[in-house]
């Protein structure tokens, strides 16, 4: 069966991915300056005996040969175990799905909404092609996309929060209340601001490939012979626009994945945001070589996930897919 055999193909690439991405980001901690022994034993290095150190040094395996410490971690790895994090002494597993749930409805918040608002524009563009109205909306996502995310993300924060005091200048929920105290609706209050500057920053790409796609479209004889049906405004552009760029649209809006994960972690520094952006820095910073490398697995595999999720969607949207099966 073409699916049965591509989603094999699929597992085959993911567990490809996850070996190229654990052997560079290990090598990379091993090269580096990290010493999980000295991060374990803190910055005042703890006064221990030398044989505390070295049951230290071989809970870490920092005596046994670089490939058998990479075949032993991965062989964890596959099996679910990540190891434990210096710094919040917990199983990293645990560590990344405490943060992990409030990162992602941030970016699937941003997602969408960027996604929504790219492709309302991008049609408001191609429809208005060349006049004042499309060289705004270009000029706009020009700008966007010049912009870094941690200046924009600075310069929300210091007018909506700090000029005009209408949103928290940061974190999930209120200083002072504990996790039962703290309702939905001021998570959602505090994860405004870092949502609407994700989404702004998702807006340049898919609102210039919808315009881009929508132009091609536009000169095609369906779309002419419908305007001289009489078919005008959105009826002509959902049926006969975007109706047949929704599939390079989608592509490209589920290829952000990887831009979205990488701009959530600059803009929950910004917004102190208790996400896997704090995480990240903090294992970086603090040489928690477990959490840093769980991290990095964890990111490779939400990409991969979110480019198996668009192949999916083509397969389902496409008929010549689900005819011929994805290759």
């Amino acid at each position: 069966m073409p699916f049965i055999r591509w989603l094999l193909i699929k597992l085959l690439q993911l567990f490809l991915l996850l070996l190229a991405v654990s052997f560079a980001s290990f090598s990379l901690v091993k090269l580096s300056p990290i010493d999980p022994v000295q991060a374990y034993l803190g910055a005042g290095r703890m006064q221990i005996s030398p044989e505390q150190l070295k049951d230290i040094q071989a809970y870490w395996g920092s005596e046994v040969p670089f490939f058998e410490q990479f075949r032993q971690w991965f062989y964890d790895v596959l099996r679910g175990n990540f190891g434990e994090s210096s710094i919040y002494r917990q199983p990293v597993i645990e560590v990344i799905s405490e943060r992990f749930l409030a990162s992602f409805l941030l970016m699937l918040v941003a997602w969408l909404l960027s996604g929504l608002l790219g492709v309302v524009l991008g049609s408001i563009a191609a429809m208005n092609e060349n006049k004042w109205l499309d060289k705004w909306i270009r000029t706009y996502c020009y700008i966007l996309l010049a912009t870094p995310g941690f200046w924009l993300g600075m310069i929300i924060l210091l007018f909506f929060s700090v000029y005009m005091g209408w949103f928290p200048i940061g974190f999930e929920a209120p200083i002072g209340m504990t996790s039962d105290e703290i309702s939905i609706t001021d998570r959602i209050y505090h994860m405004i601001l870092p949502a609407l500057t994700l989404s702004l920053l998702g807006i340049a790409n898919v609102c210039l490939h919808t315009r881009e796609k929508l132009l091609e479209t536009r000169r095609q004889l369906f779309f002419i012979q419908a305007q001289a049906n009489g078919t005008r405004g959105w009826s002509l552009v959902y049926r006969h626009g975007l109706r047949h760029i929704s599939f390079p649209v989608i592509s490209v809006h589920f290829a952000s994945f990887s831009e979205l994960f990488g701009g959530t972690i600059l803009i929950e520094q910004v917004f102190s945001y208790p996400g896997i952006g704090e995480i990240i820095v903090n294992a970086g910073l603090r040489g928690d070589v477990a959490l840093l490398l769980g991290t990095v697995i964890f990111s490779a595999c939400f990409v991969f996930v979110g480019n198996f999720l668009a192949d999916l969607l083509h397969k389902w949207i496409d008929p010549r897919t689900r005819r011929e099966g994805i290759q």
